[in-house]
């Protein structure tokens, strides 16, 4: 049987082909931050105690898997649990595309830890504006709003009853906050958990404008530069899901039309992978 996987920074959802309802969850898996060991941990005690099946196959798409260096990686884990079986290992922005197009050409987009893009054709990436993360890049990402969100709290930036509902909400001062960013591993991960409390507050003037603003950045600095007017602009991600609103307004304002907006692409993988 064939198990699919959808990897981000911060959680990871699997699905077996022939029982695709049975969605499991586990962290999420990047080889950029994690080497075999930590990924086989992962796979072992959150994954493996939910798999009945025998799995003869695993196509694996995730975050940090752009060479041969870090699939490698997550090729050592993955045979480490399942043993000699037949494993793809491709980047998630490819699971992205082929999650939201199908064998459709498109332009595929992932907003959500991080951000990234592409042009998929004839069942491949043929374009890709580099993400470059989080610190120079990933514009519109949950990383890159929960960096925002933090300058603009500690830097008097927002209404003070937001600021107070941020301190009853998760209790952290500035401080908190630096050593999370500057000290600690997988601070992508910490940042972009930020984004309920944002959508909870995105009816406040400041907050709006600070997401329109990043998502404008990532149509601008990414999208933009794909043929637009020829295919349609295709959304995964959480930050694209909750912001659907925002995205159709910009699709509007930088005249591109919009495919498919999903959570996540891991029903549309399950059907890629049908065949």
């Amino acid at each position: 049987m064939k198990l699919i996987a959808d990897s981000g920074s911060t959680k990871t959802a699997w699905a077996v082909v022939e029982n695709p309802n049975n969605v499991i969850k586990t962290d999420g898996i990047n080889p950029i931050f994690m080497d075999s060991a930590q990924i086989e941990n992962t796979l072992r005690t959150q994954l493996m105690p939910n798999i009945a099946e025998t799995i003869t196959e695993v196509h694996f798409y995730g975050a940090g898997c752009a060479n041969e260096e870090k699939i490698n990686i997550v090729r050592t884990a993955i045979k480490s649990v399942f043993g000699d079986i037949k494993v793809e290992i491709a980047s998630d922005l490819l699971g992205a595309a082929r999650g939201l197009c199908g064998h459709q050409s498109g332009i595929a987009c992932i907003l959500g830890t991080g951000s990234n893009s592409c042009l998929y054709e004839n069942d491949k990436i043929s374009w890709n504006v580099p993400a470059l993360g989080f610190i120079l890049g990933d514009e519109g990402s949950g990383a890159v709003l929960g960096k925002l969100l933090m300058g603009n709290i500690f830097k008097n930036q927002l209404p003070e009853a937001v600021k107070e509902d941020f301190v009853q909400t998760y209790g952290y001062n500035m401080m908190d906050v630096i050593e999370k960013v500057y000290r600690t591993p997988l601070p992508n991960r910490f940042l972009a958990s930020f984004g309920p409390f944002i959508s909870k507050h995105i009816a406040v003037p400041e907050m709006y404008n600070m997401v329109y603003g990043a998502l404008e950045s990532f149509i601008v600095r990414n999208v933009k530069q794909y043929p637009t007017e020829t295919y349609p602009v295709n959304f995964t991600g959480s930050i694209a899901y909750y912001f659907a609103d925002i995205l159709k307004d910009l699709s509007v304002k930088h005249n591109f039309k919009i495919g498919r907006i999903a959570q996540d692409p891991l029903e549309g993988l399950v059907e890629y992978h049908m065949n």
